[in-house]
């Protein structure tokens, strides 16, 4: 089989300075996009600012014959999002490729959780996600071509201890990539996430160590370029993704219980086994489907 290269292609990486985004960047650039790499430059908590690790990823990629240029664009912030597509039109001329990878971590109990810490962690994840995509968005309609990677989690997904902030903003990503799906369908663009689960300066106090040589960022950044690459054919879909395993995973309903009477609490009750039946599962590929159901029942 042929190797899969994006030559001619322009990629923006976002929290590309280290782990995740970094290993994403290199590697589309070892395969010939040319990539604007993004980072603040700031810890893993957003606090403080640097042009040095985005610059250092950008020196690493031309040392190596690649093309980059640095972007220390504060994703969460409308003028500092737009940069970062100006900066891929004005270095390379068009963007194709827009991966959301930037996050902090404001890790509390909820009970703990101040606003603060609520609010940072969604301005940078979930709101970031959405600035710098809708900068490039025009971008990608008007050629008829483009792709997007969004960087949901298991946490999202599936909750987690501590992570209420983090875990809503990962969630929220799902139902975007999947809007963007829709909405993107008819201009050749499609859109996916990733549910990773890699060891990186964001997860070394949630990961086993033994598990850090295994779980490493060279184990997730495949199917991110996979999903970038203008021969996908899957548009609108999340993928888990470490240790050398990757899974779809499904937003699916049961076959739930129904009843063309008026319910009462009463019936709820009476019905509740079957109405968290898990079999047989239904996946929807839109909200028109979901309903198909309910119609069925309201009509027959």
């Amino acid at each position: 089989m042929s190797e899969l290269r994006y030559d001619g292609r322009v990629a923006i990486v976002t929290g590309a300075g280290h782990g995740l985004g970094r290993r994403h960047a290199l590697e589309l650039a070892a395969r010939g996009a040319k990539v604007v790499v993004n980072d603040l430059g700031g810890d893993r908590s957003g606090v403080g600012a640097s042009a040095g690790p985005a610059q250092e990823v950008v020196d690493e990629i031309t040392k190596a014959g690649g093309e980059a240029v640095a972007d220390p664009g504060n994703v969460a912030d409308p003028e500092g999002a737009a940069g970062i597509v100006a900066t891929a039109l004005d270095a390379f001329g068009k963007v194709d490729i827009v991966v959301n990878n930037a996050g902090i971590l404001r890790d509390k109990s909820f009970k703990n959780m101040t606003v603060e810490e609520f609010d940072a962690v969604i301005a940078v994840h979930l709101r970031g996600s959405f600035l710098v995509t809708s900068a490039a968005w025009p971008h990608l309609r008007e050629q008829g071509y483009g792709r997007v990677v969004n960087t949901s989690s298991p946490a999202g997904l599936f909750g987690n201890f501590g992570q209420a902030n983090y875990a809503t903003a990962k969630m929220g990503l799902v139902g975007f990539t999947k809007t963007l799906a829709h909405e993107g369908a008819k201009y050749g663009i499609k859109a996916n996430a990733i549910a990773p689960v890699a060891w990186t300066r964001m997860t070394e106090d949630l990961l086993p160590a033994d598990f850090a040589a295994a779980l490493g960022v060279e184990q997730v950044t495949p199917l991110v370029a996979f999903l970038a690459h203008e021969s996908v054919a899957e548009s609108g879909q999340v993928y888990t993704v470490g240790g050398g395993r990757i899974a779809k995973i499904f937003v699916a309903e049961g076959p739930g219980w129904g009843t063309k009477e008026t319910l009462s609490v009463e019936s709820v009750r009476d019905n509740w086994d079957a109405i968290n039946a898990a079999e047989p599962l239904a996946v929807f590929g839109n909200v028109g489907e979901q309903m198909g159901p309910l119609i069925q029942q309201l009509t027959s």
